[in-house]
């Protein structure tokens, strides 16, 4: 019997990447229009860099591709950088498509819910909220509890001890394989696997499950737990008749399909 459901955040509940991508770029513009004096793909290439030698939520991250780039930091192009990203970055934050709607429908069914994420706390907590995901899980577990990263099994043993449930009462969501999967195995939570947040290009996850859309989690439980599938309205996907109608010239390219 399936009573508890943790996930990861980034790439899993919100796609983190799309989001860190396009506030890179409103920073660059930003600091390219106040100043900057090298290009924004030199710019870009340090701060990439700098995000590889200390991680992904690295604060200072302008402040050192600045200095590495340029030589010194100017508080105009530094400021103009800052604004643009956290401008981009609230708007770009989303959930992917059907997690609102699983989320609700896990606690419906009276699972709980848990976030375990190696971000910091703080980060954590201001994502979850600006997705107005905050008041949805019962634990949430961060780097800053456990000082140890996925695919460490000392996030999950906290998480289970929060939730108060046995590890072969829960299940494991999340996009990362390597850290994910192998992590929450290594306790005995059976794993799913997001793999419309993969980034890796992975080919076997080696998950219990996988998914290409997070609602395919609410038949995984219904199924585990003897539960009827939920009827869903099929989604249309035929085309009009006739030629596509052309699309303006720099229009981003569209993904085709259902």
């Amino acid at each position: 019997m399936i009573r508890a459901i943790i996930l990861d955040l980034d790439n899993t509940l919100t796609d983190f990447m799309k989001m860190k991508g396009a506030a890179i770029d409103a920073a660059l513009d930003g600091m390219v229009d106040a100043g900057l004096p090298v290009s924004r793909e030199v710019l870009r290439e340090h701060i990439w860099r700098v995000y590889n030698e200390h991680g992904i939520e690295y604060q200072q991250v302008f402040d050192l591709a600045l200095i590495e780039a340029v030589g010194v930091v100017d508080p105009r192009v530094l400021a103009a950088g800052i604004v643009a990203y956290r401008r981009t970055r609230e708007s770009t934050l989303v959930t992917y498509p059907h997690v609102q709607y699983t989320l609700l429908g896990l606690l419906k069914r009276g699972l709980k819910l848990a976030v375990v994420s190696d971000a910091p706390r703080g980060q954590v907590w201001l994502r979850l909220a600006s997705l107005q995901l905050h008041n949805l899980f019962d634990v949430v577990v961060t780097f800053d509890d456990t000082n140890a990263r996925k695919p460490s099994p000392e996030p999950f043993r906290m998480a289970l001890d929060r939730l108060g449930v046995e590890a072969d009462a829960a299940l494991m969501v999340g996009d990362w394989a390597e850290r994910d999967v192998v992590g929450a195995a290594q306790v005995g939570i059976r794993t799913v696997f997001a793999r419309y947040g993969d980034t890796f290009g992975t080919v076997e996850s080696g998950a219990d499950f996988e998914v290409n859309d997070l609602m395919e989690l609410l038949d995984i439980v219904d199924g585990l737990n003897g539960r009827p599938l939920e009827t869903r309205a099929k989604v249309a996907t035929e085309l009009p008749a006739g030629p596509r109608a052309p699309r303006p010239p720099g229009l981003a390219q569209e993904q085709r399909g259902g």
